[in-house]
């Protein structure tokens, strides 16, 4: 079993995306390439985003701090702190309102 602290990995990764040119920093915590669940969590400061991406598979978003929004073509979903938002399985974007950490999992497909 491996414990870790989602609160303090944020503030870590919100201090590497402030000094990142691109506003954002990662890590996974769980899973990777040989799992079919993967679970990272990822900051991102206020006005960075995840430009429009395909969708990862089901997917969802827990904000851990902040506010961000979740957006397709035709709709938005606003998330603040401790929000679960369910990701479309279609393209979408991830903008942080502010200083923001989510936790993203991903489960993928067996094929």
């Amino acid at each position: 079993m491996e414990k870790r602290s989602l609160t303090a990995l944020g503030r870590e990764l919100l201090a590497d995306a402030e000094a990142a040119r691109s506003g954002r920093s990662a890590r996974t915590v769980y899973g990777g390439h040989e799992h079919m669940l993967r679970q990272t969590v990822l900051a991102l400061t206020a006005d960075s985003a995840l430009d429009e991406h395909d969708s990862p598979g089901e997917a969802t978003l827990i904000v851990l701090s902040g506010r961000v929004r979740l957006a397709t073509a035709d709709t938005r979903w606003d998330g603040a702190t401790g929000d679960h938002l369910t990701i479309p399985p279609t393209r979408h974007s991830l903008t942080a309102l502010e200083d923001s950490v989510v936790l993203l999992t991903v489960a993928k497909s067996l094929s």
